[in-house]
């Protein structure tokens, strides 16, 4: 399935039903007074978080969203029914904004929160409203209110404990199918994955954290170059970065130059992410016969304090260590 996280849709909530003018007409009774109903409220537009799905691919076929309106007032103040809401579902981890101001409406972070993103429009007053000792008979009522519209931007980022980066083929597909069920595509050439992929890494006691395999960032990316730009959001919401950096001897490229060139990316896309805990691991230690790359790599980690793993996740070697690690990182920005 196509992943889709980022919309822009027009969002029409009902209009108010008109109130009625109407008066008694009963036998026996010669003047009977004003007895218009009120019309009834138009429906909102609703955008609710459901854990059913993950994209946002359907908003994308369907751009357009409208509540139905309000019936109008009868006679015998008879009040008219209110319009149906239209709900939009939407995965959770979905941000709602104006797409005029860039307001933040909500941010949809766990299963059945929901937020009214247009109003419906209250429905008119009857007639029978405004009766009173010096006009026994208004000839008048309200008209509906006319329901909120507007243009939203959806933006899906996926909530995740750990959030894998690093340039292309530094390993994180690989990782992600090792210590989840998670099974990316993988292959030998840059850029295999081409959207997010969550991953839940289960650990004793029945517990769990989840893992974000970010496709593929390269210089230039906060300036959408490359897949990076287009998911670059999905690191915000993770507890722990966990940086993977190729000291294979088939890489052309310095370690810590590659570490360095993804750090700039993100602190370019948004200052924030410097400021997040951060992890190394030197991936694919089984063909990193020159030793000088991968002491290059700790050296500068313990320069920076950042605590270091040198991994094998096709051999396993030093996995299980780096999950305790992360899943003790997990747990405690849940505390």
């Amino acid at each position: 399935m196509r992943f889709v996280d980022y919309v822009k849709i027009y969002a029409k909530a009902g209009d108010g039903g008109k109130g009625c003018i109407s008066f008694r007409r009963e036998k026996y009774v010669p003047r009977g007074g004003p007895d218009g109903g009120d019309g009834g409220r138009g429906g909102d537009i609703i955008v609710s978080a459901t854990s059913e799905l993950n994209t946002l691919l359907d908003l994308r076929y369907q751009r357009e969203y409208k509540a139905r309106r309000g019936e109008h007032g009868k006679g015998s103040n008879k009040d008219g029914r209110r319009g149906e809401d239209r709900i939009i579902h939407v995965p959770i981890g979905t941000l709602i904004k104006d797409a005029e101001s860039g307001v933040v409406i909500a941010d949809l972070g766990y299963e059945s929160a929901a937020v009214i993103a247009a109003k419906g429009g209250r429905g008119g007053l009857g007639n029978t409203h405004f009766a009173g000792p010096t006009r026994q008979a208004p000839k008048f009522a309200q008209p509906g209110e006319k329901g909120e519209e507007r243009w939203l931007i959806l933006e899906l980022k996926l909530l995740a404990d750990v959030g894998l980066i690093g340039l292309p083929n530094a390993g994180k597909s690989t990782l992600i199918s090792v210590i989840s069920s998670t099974r990316p595509k993988i292959a030998d050439y840059p850029f295999t994955t081409l959207t997010p992929t969550l991953g839940v890494v289960k650990i004793e006691d029945f517990k769990s954290f989840i893992v974000a395999d970010i496709p593929g960032l390269i210089e230039g990316a906060h300036r959408g170059i490359g897949l990076g730009f287009q998911f670059l959001r999905h690191v915000e919401r993770t507890a722990i970065l966990l940086h993977l950096v190729d000291i294979s001897d088939i890489s052309a490229t310095d370690p810590v130059e590659d570490f360095e060139k993804i750090n700039r990316e993100l602190t370019l896309y948004n200052p924030e992410l410097s400021k997040k805990p951060m992890a190394v691991a030197g991936t694919k230690i089984d063909m990193a016969h020159d030793k000088k790359r991968l002491s290059r790599l700790r050296d500068y980690c313990k320069d920076k304090r950042l605590d270091f793993f040198p991994i094998c996740a096709v051999t396993g070697e030093k996995i299980e260590g780096l999950v305790k690690y992360l899943a003790g990182k997990a747990v405690m920005s849940k505390i």
